[in-house]
This record gives structure tokens, sequence and C-alpha cells, in this order.
């Protein structure tokens, strides 16, 4: 029966735990998942996390491992020797976990456990993966894959695979090289069963050589994730610049990625600097989310000086609309910044130019500004709003909806010219300048109305510092 985590369950493995009953926490916990395991080592208090993770097996050990999130990861490994993780851990994870589990360990205490690996294949794969970039195809892609020779029988296929499928947990693809290791193409395992007429027949004789989508190591994991999802791949072989097949990222290595990279940008638009979780320290959340804090707070305070150069007070009934036209600001700018976002993560914005995308957002702000205009003029003289009050916050308004929406649109795309993760114009950045940049555009349209139309109830509205 699986462990499900809830309050009365985790305080019966705490008794248990304390009352040394071994045996039956491992009856409690011997179908659980990997991955529900280690939500509950999250859960319970470190020191019985780590008793009770003594008691798994060793291959069940290392996959739950794996699962935990980094920091809790980090303290599991230090009462690790060397030899334990070599023997107990990366032999019983691919190479992929094993590489970015020794990368998480100090450059000394790598060479210790490479060094006391007993399989030499593996550890030679291991280090060729510490070899690639974080965050490239190469730091993602396994080596464990099942191959054959285009040459070989299908006799002799089959004896070789069984030898290649003994390393792996699941077989997604058959892949076909040449003399050189240059791929060439996939085998059907239906064809391999059923089309050939002897097992002498030739592996060339069953299949077709095709152009596969393949990457290079040195591909951006997010462009990975880009063509798998775009094409509904479950792997996607690596290869060198000569065509020779590497090793093979798969589907639930590419799901992390998507993962990291959403909560990442979530973050981000959220206001928040660095990669925390909420069970993190008080100290750690603070460090993550006052920055951009303090820059709204500057915002804020630019806002008060851009109000305090008008003499407000003659003219009360304009603060009114001050909470409004800031809000819309903001709400509009972070609206276009999303979508260009979203657009320069998917690729769908790859071939359009600025001035273009520019131009349609005027259309889009022109639109939106136009009926928002409209229906706030009809409001508010519906409430009794002088006249001359409501035409100037409509006009003001559409002025504002038009100025959030290109700046919303061409702060991300300038920031991703250079190279800048450009999820941060979606955060507090556009929302701290749309405010700003409201209020002026917002009293100066008053001043524009009083010194073009004459309309005296606004005179009130000319900054001393024009």
């Amino acid at each position: 029966m699986k462990f499900e985590i809830n309050k009365e369950s985790l305080d019966n493995l705490n008794t248990l735990v304390e009352h040394g009953k071994d045996h039956v926490i491992r009856e409690m916990l011997e179908d659980s998942h990997p991955a529900d395991l280690a939500e509950l080592f999250e859960e319970l208090r470190y020191e019985k996390a780590q008793y009770v993770y003594k008691l798994l097996e060793s291959e069940v050990a290392a996959e739950v491992l794996m699962h935990l999130e980094e920091d809790t990861r980090e303290k599991f490994l230090k009462f690790y020797t060397s030899q334990e993780i070599a023997d107990e851990l990366i032999q019983n994870i691919d190479s992929d976990d094993a590489a970015d589990l020794l990368g998480e360990l100090s450059d000394e205490k790598q060479e210790e456990v490479i060094a006391l690996l007993g399989n030499e294949d593996h550890a030679t794969d291991i280090i060729e993966l510490l070899n690639y970039e974080e965050g490239t195809a190469g730091a993602l892609m396994a080596t464990e894959l099942v191959w054959v020779n285009k040459n070989w029988t299908v006799g002799t296929c089959i004896r070789e695979m069984r030898k290649q499928a003994a390393e792996l947990r699941k077989i997604y693809t058959i892949y076909v090289v040449d003399d050189k290791e240059v791929l060439l193409g996939r085998l059907s395992l239906k064809d391999l069963l059923f089309s050939a007429s002897s097992s002498r027949t030739q592996v060339s004789d069953l299949f077709e050589e095709e152009d596969m989508l393949t990457v290079m190591p040195d591909e951006p994991e997010e462009e990975v994730a880009r063509i798998m999802e775009k094409y509904d791949l479950v792997t996607i072989p690596v290869v060198n610049d000569m065509g020779v097949l590497l090793g093979r990222i798969t589907i639930d290595d590419i799901v992390d990625v998507i993962v990291e990279e959403a909560e990442k940008d979530y973050q981000m638009a959220s206001g928040i600097s660095e990669d925390v979780e909420a069970r993190d320290s008080i100290f750690a959340l603070t460090r993550a989310r006052l920055p951009w804090l303090v820059i709204g707070m500057a915002g804020g305070m630019l806002g008060a000086i851009v109000i305090g150069a008008f003499e407000i007070e003659k003219q009360a009934k304009m603060a009114l609309f001050i909470p409004m036209i800031a809000a819309m600001g903001g709400n509009v700018g972070v609206q276009s910044a999303a979508i260009v976002v979203q657009g320069l993560a998917n690729k769908s914005l790859k071939n359009e130019n600025m001035v273009k995308r520019l131009l349609k957002e005027l259309g889009v702000g022109m639109l939106n500004g136009l009926i928002c205009s409209i229906i706030l003029f009809a409001a508010s003289s519906l409430l009794h709003f002088d006249h001359a009050l409501c035409l100037t916050v409509s006009t003001a308004l559409l002025a504002v909806i038009v100025f959030a929406a290109l700046f919303g649109t061409f702060v991300p795309l300038t920031l991703d010219k250079y190279k800048i993760d450009p999820a941060v114009a979606t955060g507090p950045f556009v929302t701290t300048v749309n405010d700003v940049v409201g209020l002026l555009i917002y009293f100066y349209v008053g001043k524009l109305f009083m010194a073009y139309l004459g309309i005296e109830t606004l005179a009130a509205l000319i900054p001393r510092y024009f």
C-alpha cells in the first residue's frame, strides 16, 4: 500500500523512528515511488529523514536523492564518504544524473569519487559530461542508450542489445550508426523481430537512412525543450559536428527544464531576484525579494515628486483618478510585456521586426485606449464630475495606455537583443516606470488643455516648474 503524506501518517512515522521500528518502516515505504519518498523527506525533520533514508535499498536511495531539492540533497551528501557515493549512488543512476550529482561536490571530492568508481566506462562517460557547460544539451544528455551497427546481423544485434539494455531502465529508441559511429537513423523493434528473414539478415536491410532531428552538445537547454515540445518527441539524440552519436536526452529531463524555467520566469515577473522556495530561510527570502521592493519604493518616491510638482490641492478632484491612471498604465504594460516574453520563449516572434511589432502594439493600445477612455468619460460624467475634468482624465488615459503598451513591448525586445532574460520586463520594472510616466502624462495633459483649449478650471494644474 502506498504511503500517503498527511499529518497522521507523519506522526505515525515519527513514532516508529523514535522506537526504532526499522522493519515496520521498511514495510510501510516499500511500495512508494522515489519521488514520493523525496517529498516525504522534505516534510520530515532532517535527523529523522536521514534515519529513514538509511533504511532504503541502495538503488531506491540513489533515485530518491536525485528527486530531493538541491539544498536537502547537499545535507544528505555530507554524511556519505567518497566510497559510499561511488558504490551506493553513482553506480545506481544514469550518467547524466551522476554528472549532476558530482557537479554539486567540491573538486577534491569529485576526483576522489571518480577514482573509486569500479566501472571505467561509466567513469569516462561521467567525466565527459562534467566538461559540458551547465544549461546545455551536453549537460542534460545521458550516454546510456541502445545502438546497433548497420553492418550487424539480427543475431548480433539481439546479443549486443541485451548487454546495452542491462544499463537501462527504459528503452526509447534503437539508434543505427555506421562504423565511424555516425548516426544514420532508427531501427524499429517490430522490423527487427518480424521483418528479418533470418538471424543473418543485416540491419542495413531493415531500416532506411533518415534526417533525424538532433541537437549539438552546446545547444541551450531551452532550445532543446522547444524542439522536443514542437515535434512531440520523447527522446532526442545528441551528436557532434561530425554527426557522431554522443548520447540522448529524454523527456523527463526536459520536463525538469521546462518547470525550472517557468518557475524562474514567474519569480522574476513577481519581482523575486533569486531562485527561492517557501521553506527557505527568512534571510534568503528577504534577500531575494528586497531589491525590487526598494526599486518599487524609489518609483513611488518619484511619483510623489511628480505629484508635488503640481498644485494638486487646487483641483482636489484630479487626485481621485491618480490610482486609476497608475493602475491602468501598469496593467497594460505588464500585459504587453507578457505577450512579447511568451512569443520570445516559444520563438513565435523570432522573425518579426521590432518596428512591425511596435506598430501592431500601437494599434492595440489605441483601440484599447479609445474604448477605456470612452467608458471612463461616460462613467465620470454620470457621476457628475466636471466635463473639463472628464475630458482631461479620458484623454490622459488614452495616452497612458498607448505609452504603456509600447513601453511594455519595447523593453523585453530590447533585453532579448542584448541577451538579457526578457522576463525581467514583466515584473515591477515596467509597472514602476509606467506609474511615474503615467502621472507625468496625466498632469501634462492638463497643462496642454489649459494652454491650448483655454479651459479655466484646469489652470490650477500648471506645475510650478513650467
